[in-house]
């Protein structure tokens, strides 16, 4: 029987989008365009979800280039992976912000083993996206950052969601990081395809570690209250 460790990597490793995006918007998949990260992807799975045990989903918005994007782990960089996951990646190092706070998150719920039991990590649309800026350099871009792009993706958004739904997913509580549009999009979806008896939303860890770095551990209570009482 499988487990939720080969769910997730054989899922991660299936992607592929061969729609067509809007001008000027390139498709980001880790697992394909660099071997070493879909390596690394596997041994974090295969570390903390090797079991089959049931766990509450909470989806981000997609991958970027300096967390998943580079890691193939959800809020995730090199830093983390290596000092709270003991997963060393060579060759280069990242430092995602967003991943600062969802490992201050873990801590405060009692550590790595004791979260990633009880939690899987994904995001609303699996594959990332990116850009050409004006100044000539690549940056991310969001599913819902243009009508056109979502629209080309929706598909693959339900598609997926209702996939990794299969893997040993608890319905009655999906958590969304951010409390603007991906939390609008992911309620309204939620309404129409049933994915979860309710979506609670909570503010991104970007937003926080952006904008309200100094009120920290205020959003990591949050957190945890959030978890606790959709127990």
């Amino acid at each position: 029987m499988s487990t939720f460790a080969d769910h997730v990597i054989q899922f991660n490793l299936s992607l592929d989008f061969k729609g067509k995006l809007p001008p000027g918007i390139q498709i980001m998949n880790p697992f394909r365009e660099q071997g070493a990260i879909a390596d690394v992807m596997q041994q974090f799975y295969k570390k903390f979800y090797n079991d089959h045990r049931t766990r509450r989903m909470i989806l981000g918005i997609n991958p970027g280039r300096l967390g998943s994007g580079s890691t193939g782990v959800p809020f995730s960089d090199t830093k983390r992976l290596a000092d709270e996951c003991g997963i060393h990646i060579t060759g280069f190092k990242t430092h995602e912000p967003s991943s600062v706070f969802v490992y201050d998150v873990i801590h405060a719920y009692g550590g790595v083993q004791p979260f990633y039991q009880d939690f899987y990590i994904g995001s609303v649309c699996p594959l990332g996206f990116t850009a050409d800026a004006a100044n000539g350099k690549v940056v991310n871009y969001n599913y819902y950052d243009s009508k056109a792009l979502t629209t080309a993706v929706y598909e693959l958004i339900v598609t997926s969601i209702r996939r990794q739904l299969q893997f040993g997913i608890d319905r009655k509580v999906g958590y969304c990081m951010g409390t603007g549009k991906n939390a609008a999009f992911l309620q309204a979806l939620n309404e129409k395809e049933g994915f979860f008896e309710q979506v609670i939303p909570l503010e991104h860890p970007r937003f926080v570690m952006q904008y309200k770095a100094k009120s920290k551990q205020e959003y990591v209570d949050k957190y945890l209250a959030a978890f606790e009482d959709h127990k």
